[in-house]
């Protein structure tokens, strides 16, 4: 399903702190930082008719096969089948997890059990303003926030709606921003989901050229303003970071993603 949002509809949901980082002023005074939010406010208000954030979003039947997750979905043949989501999971700590772990195996816990996303906004907020290098760098930094915020409000949407978990859910915004909610929303290339090339499956999932995302060779997204990943609605989900993997979990996740070992040791170098 895709949604086209006004700006006025998703800045509410902007992170600010993560704004001010940016800008390399987490340190600084609360004035300066109001000064710097008012000036981009300004400008987001001046260029807001101009620009629009987009989402896409798949709820799937899906069910966990070890460190797998198998979706239902249908083929051209109008018959059911299986799309295979591999992950990594943690070898040091414990418990050792993995994303998989989330998802009850077949014929346990409810069908609906994954949300697949995809977030961006128009590409001008990256690639105009040429002519004004301050006013580039203001737009593109709010484009950044305006995906993520764009995902914030998706997910919520999600949770009270589409797949309807949590109707009943009434969270301020500081309590969004720090996940108060039921259920995680891991994003490509962070801990819990450090292989980008899950870009290209989630690609063939959801079409994200629908929303203007292209997808380099390393699984990057263009525009760079773009979030990617996936829900999750058990309660007992949560983050944590893969960390170190060794050759036998590198041998084991190539060979369930299909793809040789030295393509992925390529994609999974830092966690190596």
């Amino acid at each position: 399903m895709r949604i086209d949002y006004h700006i006025s509809a998703v800045e509410p949901y902007i992170n600010w702190d993560y704004f001010y980082y940016a800008w390399g002023m987490q340190a600084k005074s609360d004035d300066e930082k109001q000064q710097l939010r008012s000036e981009a406010l300004t400008m987001l208000h001046k260029y807001r008719q101009r620009y629009r954030t987009h989402a896409l979003f798949l709820l799937a039947d899906a069910c966990s096969d070890g460190d797998d997750i198998m979706i239902k979905r249908q083929g051209t043949s109008g018959k059911s089948q299986d799309f295979r989501l591999p992950f990594l999971r943690q070898q040091h700590g414990s418990p050792c997890l993995c994303l998989a772990d989330f998802v009850a195996p077949q014929g346990l816990g409810p069908q609906t059990s994954l949300g697949i996303f995809a977030t961006s906004v128009d590409e001008g907020m990256e690639q105009d303003f040429n002519d004004d290098p301050y006013t580039k760098m203001m737009m593109q930094l709010l484009a950044d926030r305006l995906a993520e915020a764009t995902a914030e409000r998706l997910h919520k949407e999600v949770r009270q709606t589409y797949w309807g978990y949590a109707p009943d859910e009434h969270l301020t915004m500081e309590e969004l921003h720090v996940e108060k909610f039921q259920g995680i929303r891991p994003a490509v290339g962070y801990p819990s989901l450090p292989d980008t090339s899950l870009n290209f499956l989630i690609d063939e999932l959801l079409d994200m050229q629908q929303i203007g995302i292209r997808l380099t060779e390393s699984g990057a997204m263009k525009p760079h303003a773009s979030v990617s990943g996936l829900m999750f609605a058990h309660p007992q989900s949560r983050y944590f970071d893969v960390g170190k993997i060794d050759e036998a979990q590198l041998i084991d996740y190539a060979r369930r993603r299909n793809l040789p070992v030295d393509v992925m040791r390529r994609f999974l170098s830092a966690n190596l």
